[in-house]
């Protein structure tokens, strides 16, 4: 349960990162510096990286670890800038082990 969990968070301060990355740095470069091409590099990355962290919110949600309120609030925060920081401070207080887990029916 821990592994997924982990890996949640993992990507998500990495896509935090490479989002900070592209407004704090690539922007300017690109606006100020007149380098279009690091807006392209750390965009693409970025892109990449949130593709990733959307996918890791829908495997731990398919694998019962956060309920449907954490995996909406999980992706609202990955369109923020220090979304993902605030995000994992989040599942630090509310536990997953407090939260209820859903029960599969079987039919």
């Amino acid at each position: 349960m821990r592994n997924m969990l982990k890996t949640l968070r993992t990507v998500g301060h990495v896509e935090a990162i490479s989002y900070l990355l592209l407004v704090l740095v690539a922007m300017p470069l690109k606006y100020f510096a007149n380098m279009p091409l690091a807006v392209t590099y750390v965009g693409m990355i970025h892109g990449l990286l949130f593709v990733a962290y959307v996918a890791a919110i829908a495997v731990t949600f398919i694998m019962r670890k956060l309920t449907f309120k954490q995996s909406v609030l999980a992706f609202i925060s990955s369109l923020l800038p220090f979304g993902p920081f605030v995000f994992d401070r989040y599942l630090q207080r509310h536990s997953t082990t407090e939260a209820p887990v859903r029960e599969v029916q079987k039919g």
